[in-house]
């Protein structure tokens, strides 16, 4: 834990996933490399949706995560690990009302303040390694026609030094992801749960085919499906292209 974690500066670049993925292909990398870049010409979200981010004002990374023995059934792990270590460490800034938007955005009250895009390589039935993009809003103030959108600085009036900010989720990720391939999702969901957005709250969504409909998010499946409850407490998992959660 106390070894330094290799990290790369950009400029620019089109996304810090790429990025890293090209890097990967052409080089041998050490655990937890990093790359950092002051201007994203297209950082993605989920799904191929854009990020919109202006240049030095907040935080777009990812990090390579090696892995040995991290099974595929087990994935979801991962989201825990990471959308907590972010979690822990905005808590720690006494950032109000922090939950977890499944899989992995963070919120404050209803404003998304951190999307988490982590892009898994397969070798068989195990996760040989995953890039883990965060795009975190720090020092952004407006949003031009975003909704819902929020940042560190728009939430507290305080200026972060972006830096600091960054080995400080490293850290706490490398805490998160200590034993995590020994661990089930099953073991690991009770935490993730507890701040789960709009849990047992009803809420509107709308399914791939955009129809329309309310229910309850009651937990998230072993394999990382959203179960929510509809009518006639009927319980139905969706997977992440399936649902989108209106509010």
């Amino acid at each position: 834990m106390g070894e330094l974690t290799q990290i790369i500066k950009l400029d620019a670049t089109d996304s810090t996933n790429l990025y890293l993925k090209g890097l990967l292909l052409s080089q041998e990398l050490e655990d937890y490399t990093t790359v950092v870049a002051k201007k994203q010409r297209k950082g993605r979200g989920q799904m191929g949706t854009e990020w919109q981010s202006y240049d030095g004002k907040n935080l777009t990374f990812s990090i390579l995560k090696k892995f040995e023995s991290l099974q595929v059934a087990h994935q979801f792990n991962l989201n825990i690990c990471v959308s907590l270590a972010v979690f822990d460490v905005l808590k720690q800034l006494g950032i109000p009302d922090l939950r977890v938007k499944w899989p992995n955005d963070i919120m404050s009250g209803s404003s998304k303040v951190c999307g988490i895009l982590i892009e898994n390589t397969l070798k068989g039935k195990l996760i040989q390694n995953s890039i883990i993009g965060i795009g975190l809003n720090v020092n952004q103030i407006s949003f031009e026609n975003l909704q819902k959108v929020a940042s560190l600085k728009s939430l507290t009036g305080k200026q972060f030094y972006l830096d600091e900010l960054l080995q400080e989720i490293l850290k706490k990720l490398k805490s998160r992801f200590v034993g995590v391939e020994a661990k089930t999702v099953t073991q690991m969901l009770p935490e993730y749960h507890e701040q789960l957005f709009r849990k047992d709250r009803p809420s509107t969504f709308k399914d791939g085919k955009t129809q329309v409909f309310m229910g309850f998010i009651r937990e998230v499946s072993p394999s990382g499906k959203l179960i929510l409850e509809l009518e006639d407490k009927v319980l139905k998992e969706y997977g992440l292209k399936e649902v989108t959660l209106l509010y």
